[in-house]
């Protein structure tokens, strides 16, 4: 029984080094709230000027041509393309699973839990996830896309879109 033992540690510690390795998250360039509410996601940018939106699914009615039925939504993620991304994931009823296999990204948002992970994009375009948890009658409704885009048009739309939230605020009083 000793030989099996002296074994099993040779194995496992160089795996506890690795996983360690794995989970270290280096200097992310932005991090992205994630709360999971019933058929839809709310994302929060809190390290712009705390910019916050919902993203709901397009209805079957009113998509266009160049739309995916079930997969696209009224309000994309916007994210800069070769930045190390830290995403924050969490719920505000029930489980949820934010998964976009395209990244390899699945992580689960619980209700009181704040979980994270990081991922990297090295390329524009189209990512397109959904919840895969059974986390209610319509959790196959909640799906996600995120739009990688270089990083200088990445500052283009951050600035436009604190803007015109500025000037919604003082039309708003």
């Amino acid at each position: 029984t000793i030989l099996p033992a002296i074994i099993l540690l040779f194995i496992a510690f160089p795996s506890l080094r690795l996983l360690y390795l794995l989970d270290e998250i280096n200097e992310p360039l932005i991090t992205l709230k994630t709360i999971g509410h019933q058929w839809y996601w709310s994302y929060e940018y809190s390290d712009f000027m705390n910019i916050e939106f919902d993203s709901y699914m397009i209805p079957t009615n009113e998509l266009n041509m160049s739309n995916f039925r079930l997969l696209d939504v009224d309000n994309r993620i916007i994210l800069p393309m070769n930045s190390q991304i830290r995403i924050l994931v969490t719920a505000a009823d029930v489980i949820h699973s934010w998964t976009v296999p395209a990244l390899g990204v699945k992580i689960d948002g619980t209700p009181g839990r704040l979980n994270q992970t990081n991922f990297f994009m090295n390329r524009p375009g189209l990512f397109y996830g959904q919840c895969s948890e059974i986390c209610g009658a319509n959790h196959s409704f909640m799906p996600i896309v995120i739009e990688s885009i270089p990083t200088n048009f990445f500052i283009k739309w951050i600035m436009n879109y604190s803007n015109s939230l500025d000037d919604w605020k003082q039309v708003m009083g």
